[in-house]
């Protein structure tokens, strides 16, 4: 009776076991992951990289063209397979994946980037952005391909409305109406594009909420007008004739870098230019400036100090300035005598400063008698040891009595004697001083 008892008990434990395992394996074929809701799927799907996406085609056939309904498209060098060398056949490969996109893709596309190196087909390019200009649209980048051959920018990109940020590579802007422009878009970022300044002008007045504005390598020198109440950051690295900002009042960062010292072909009357580009800044916070347009703001002329400061400039950049250029000295000393809330200070030398007695001279008169009152930060790059620049460091530490910490870089064999700062007794008493070679 026992041994029954105990039999009938281990076939009820077997079947009981065998049930477990049985719900056990049910619960393990369970695609939880696929179950996900597609808003869920797709957050996960777009933080990874898009050639890891793809990939997710092979798991099931249920997964085999999930991977083209995600809403963001980044396509860089690393979706293309590393043997593929020839630029054209690297587009190619490319053209695979939004072929698979264009035939299976259903719901939104709000970003599309491509940052790869490639030669693209212009006709596929534009059937492609046509394509995504009914997708709900928020992102269109396209970053420098291998070659500049302009395409036209098709239209229906205007149309996109809720495009908020647009990054332009190698195309030509012509538009069909002069009431050109972007409804939603936030950042606008323009690379080796060719556009007249009438369009250029247009096309930032007609940007309702534009805030950011890049412009880089503009095909065509043209006269740059910028107008727009909303904008907020501007960037220029680019030739131009000249430049007008005076109706862009919320401007609080400008950097603006000429690639070229060119004569302009507008004339103003004795500090003009200055007064004109840099006085109207009344919000500006931030200013960078290089060395061509220094010149070019000083070229008819330089007042002592703009008629109205700029109280909210606390930072300021000065790349490769040179000292033995009395034109480029005299529009740093009126910005600095404009800027009486200044903290940071960050100027670069150029490699072929040479002592010049007259800029010497009046950086010793004008600065002699000016306090840098809110000065905290201060970096000198690209020292070379001549006397112009000894001279400006001596006056920055004896006339700002605040300064926390300055920084000079030489770039040579030779740092600047210790003895020849010693000569100046600083302002601050605070101040670290931080000679540098690199």
């Amino acid at each position: 009776m026992v041994v029954k008892v105990l039999k009938r008990n281990t076939k009820r434990i077997d079947q009981s076991s065998g049930d477990e395992i049985s719900e056990m394996a049910s619960v393990t074929k369970e695609d939880r992951i696929s179950s996900l809701p597609w808003d869920v799927l797709d957050g996960i799907l777009v933080r990874l990289p898009l050639k890891e996406v793809v990939r997710t085609s092979i798991l099931s056939r249920r997964w085999r063209h999930k991977w083209t309904g995600i809403s963001q498209f980044v396509i860089d060098d690393k979706c293309i397979p590393s043997r593929i060398l020839d630029k054209v056949a690297r587009w190619e490969s490319i053209m695979e994946i939004l072929c698979q996109v264009q035939l299976h893709h259903t719901g939104p596309i709000e970003k599309f980037k491509l940052a790869a190196y490639c030669r693209p087909d212009h006709s596929d390019l534009d059937q492609w952005i046509h394509f995504l200009a009914d997708k709900g649209l928020k992102e269109f980048i396209l970053q420098e391909f291998d070659t500049i051959k302009r395409f036209n920018l098709p239209f229906c990109l205007f149309a996109c409305p809720l495009l908020n940020r647009l990054e332009l590579f190698g195309c030509r802007i012509k538009p069909s109406s002069e009431a050109i422009g972007f409804k939603s878009v936030v950042n606008l970022h323009l690379n080796e594009v060719c556009v007249t300044g009438g369009t250029l002008e247009c096309l930032v007045i007609n940007s309702p909420v534009l805030e950011r504005l890049t412009l880089l390598n503009i095909d065509r020198q043209i006269v740059l007008r910028i107008g727009n109440t909303n904008l907020k950051y501007l960037k220029v690295d680019s030739n131009f004739d000249d430049i007008y900002l005076e109706n862009s009042p919320s401007l609080a960062c400008v950097d603006i870098g000429l690639r070229a010292r060119v004569v302009p072909r507008l004339f103003g009357s004795e500090g003009g230019k200055l007064i004109r580009v840099i006085g109207c800044l009344h919000a500006i916070k931030k200013l960078s400036l290089s060395s061509a347009i220094l010149a070019f703001l000083g070229n008819n002329g330089v007042p002592d100090k703009l008629p109205t400061l700029l109280p909210h400039l606390s930072v300021l950049e000065l790349r490769d300035v040179q000292l033995d250029s009395l034109t480029e000295v005299l529009v740093c000393v009126c910005i600095f005598r404009s800027a009486p809330n200044l903290e940071e200070l960050h100027l670069s030398v150029a490699s072929t400063t040479e002592y010049y007695k007259p800029a010497a001279d009046f950086l010793i008169a004008k600065l002699s008698n000016h306090d840098f009152e809110q000065l905290k930060v201060a970096k000198i790059r690209a020292v070379q040891n001549v006397q112009t620049e000894t001279i400006f460091i001596q006056l920055l530490l004896a006339h700002s009595p605040v300064l926390k910490r300055m920084t000079i870089v030489h770039y040579g064999s030779r740092i600047l004697p210790t003895e020849v700062l010693e000569q100046s007794v600083p302002a601050s008493k605070d101040v670290e001083i931080f000679n540098l070679c690199v």
